[in-house]
């Protein structure tokens, strides 16, 4: 059998064959990428811009999977993890062992985390941080005494990753499909009901909303309310006013912790530093990866409140729990570094500012553009929807796959953006790295806008 053994100038039909034959790709349909091989093959990155292995360059409008937030070949980042790894490659942080990367990056991120949210847990990435979420919270009232308390409450069109818990928070129904059985103890609420959750038994989602699952399973049986700030792959959809505030009320009304996943929001992406400081809410537990590392380190954390921590050091019970790479010293030494970056360069006040020139421009779109609606934004995350005829509330046919072609048109004119067609919706995502200049937001726009004109004649 023939095998490569060590790098060297391949064409891209034969990374495309070998690819198809050795490679299965995660979240991409099996048998079409068996069949045609993978669509793109990138081989370079700067700054904002990608490259393929045919040399045609693209601005990531999306920091790839919303990760590189200080984009690519930072060489502060690549010489951090150099040096640690020549230092201390390696060190576990079982059984109380530590290393100083570690320990520094905890304290750092607990000067940044909002209230009391002090401790923290490191994982190896957003599926690890919301799967140990969920067993710390049950963890926790199994110290207080209440070990009953095992539900998870989540919201319709989450996204909370792919491990077997994290698939079974998720709302998004690809995902919480893909597997024959789920882990129990998962309930799913309707999201975005205000009126529900501040008590208003005469709403018609009253039933799904979340105080509403509450009222019919029992606060006595529910460990913890996980949400998104803003939700981003379930198509970038904002809380209505006061809805966080409500559900932060809520938890406390019935004794239930609350879990933010910023794994998308954390570390600028929303124009502050985290999602929930546009809201100025304190969750118990706050889950993070991708911006803790800018995607140059597998790292994630769940950050605990002390009330949290301190059910747990009041107990004389092993925390069974744990990953081999948890407190990763080069990665927590790139983690640092990010950190570092993002306060010392004024990332995330960039990320405000660049965020409202970029909804500027979106909005521009849509006012010259009939096929846009819907536009939203917040620092470098914002959302659009292609609409057949947006006056009169007509959706493009499914068949059409709307917001897949824009997208690939997109990538033809040289910028690549996300798109989700969940429950008939075409919604293009955007979430360009946070070190974006107001030149390369305009960049964006022009682009889309030469994109919308092709898409506008093909339709």
């Amino acid at each position: 059998m023939q095998y490569v053994t060590k790098q060297r100038d391949l064409s891209k039909l034969e990374l495309s064959e070998l690819d198809k034959k050795h490679y299965l790709h995660p979240t991409t349909p099996p048998r079409a990428h068996y069949l045609s091989g993978p669509s793109t093959i990138f081989s370079e990155g700067k700054g904002i811009y990608l490259k393929d292995i045919e040399g045609k360059e693209r601005i990531d409008g999306v920091s790839m999977l919303w990760n590189v937030n200080l984009g690519y070949g930072n060489e502060e980042l690549a010489e951090v993890a150099k040096q640690q790894m020549l230092k201390l490659s390696y060190s576990s942080s079982f059984s109380g062992q530590s290393n100083e990367p570690a320990i520094l990056l905890a304290q750092k991120v607990a000067s940044l985390a909002p209230g009391d949210l002090n401790v923290c847990f490191f994982t190896s990435g957003g599926s690890e941080s919301n799967d140990t979420a969920f067993k710390l919270a049950r963890f926790y009232w199994k110290v207080k005494g209440q070990p009953e308390k095992t539900k998870i409450i989540s919201l319709e069109q989450s996204f909370h990753g792919v491990t077997v818990g994290a698939t079974s928070a998720t709302g998004i129904e690809g995902f919480n499909k893909f597997t024959t059985s789920n882990a129990p103890n998962f309930l799913t609420a309707a999201a975005h009901v205000l009126n529900a959750e501040l008590g208003d038994k005469s709403d018609p989602n009253y039933s799904r909303s979340i105080r509403g699952i509450i009222d019919s399973e029992g606060s006595d049986t529910i460990a913890a309310v996980i949400l998104e700030p803003i939700q981003g792959a379930g198509g970038v959809r904002f809380p209505p006013d006061g809805y966080l505030q409500a559900v932060r009320k809520l938890c406390d009304e019935h004794n239930i912790l609350l879990i933010a996943d910023e794994v998308i929001c954390g570390f600028g992406r929303t124009g502050k530093t985290f999602g929930v400081d546009n809201w100025n809410i304190v969750p118990d537990l706050l889950c993070v990866a991708k911006g803790i590392s800018s995607g140059y380190a597998h790292l994630g954390a769940v950050i605990m409140r002390e009330h949290v921590r301190e059910a747990f050091i009041q107990s004389d019970e092993m925390m069974f729990h744990g990953f081999t790479y948890s407190g990763h010293p080069m990665a927590c030494a790139v983690g640092l570094k990010t950190l570092e970056i993002l306060e010392r360069d004024q990332i995330v006040e960039n990320s405000r500012l660049r965020g409202e020139e970029l909804l500027k421009g979106l909005k521009y779109l849509e006012s010259n553009h009939k096929h846009i609606t819907n536009v939203r934004g917040l620092g470098l995350l914002a959302g659009i929807e292609l609409v057949k005829d947006p006056e009169n509330g007509i959706s493009f046919d499914p068949s059409v796959h709307a917001a897949a072609l824009y997208t690939d048109i997109c990538m033809d004119v040289g910028l690549q953006l996300r798109y989700f067609d969940w429950k008939g919706t075409n919604t293009v995502a955007l979430a360009p790295p946070l070190i974006i200049t107001s030149q390369q937001v305009e960049e964006i726009i022009n682009r889309m806008s030469e994109a919308l004109k092709r898409f506008e004649k093909q339709i």
